[in-house]
């Protein structure tokens, strides 16, 4: 599979390979519409809504590792009830939805409230730190 050059591909960026890492995640990641989502402004902090309508809170993951928030869901398919379907239009398959968090930025908590997930972040007051760097004469 072929890649599209990008600005990220100029000789003189050397050492981004984390950041095209982080920009090709997200694009995957907008690519997928399942499970619809919201992300709105709430006071200082962000909070991201999925619908996951009949899902219950063992079927559903919510993990954080390094800046990548991931938020699962899995179906026990032992569990579905018998019976055939004259229509099916709620979705009832798994997902994977993840989110690339911003430096700073932490999960405060979630909660499974009515079919939506809401998993709610803060970004901690940060102290900027001024460091003086001595100078050598060697």
């Amino acid at each position: 599979m072929s890649r599209t050059p990008s600005l990220m591909d100029a000789p003189f960026l050397l050492g981004f390979d984390q950041t095209r890492a982080l920009i090709d995640r997200a694009q995957r990641a907008a690519s997928d519409a399942y499970p619809p989502y919201n992300v709105e402004q709430i006071g200082e902090g962000v909070r991201i809504t999925l619908a996951v309508a009949g899902f219950t809170p063992d079927e559903l993951n919510v993990t954080v590792e390094g800046r990548q928030l991931t938020l699962t869901g899995k179906r026990d398919e032992a569990a579905r009830p018998e019976g055939a379907f004259l229509h099916r239009g709620i979705a009832s398959r798994g997902f994977v939805r993840t989110f690339v968090l911003a430096d700073g930025l932490e999960v405060k908590g979630s909660r499974l409230l009515h079919g939506l997930l809401h998993v709610d972040l803060f970004q901690p007051d940060q102290k900027k730190a001024t460091r003086n760097i001595p100078i050598s004469t060697d």
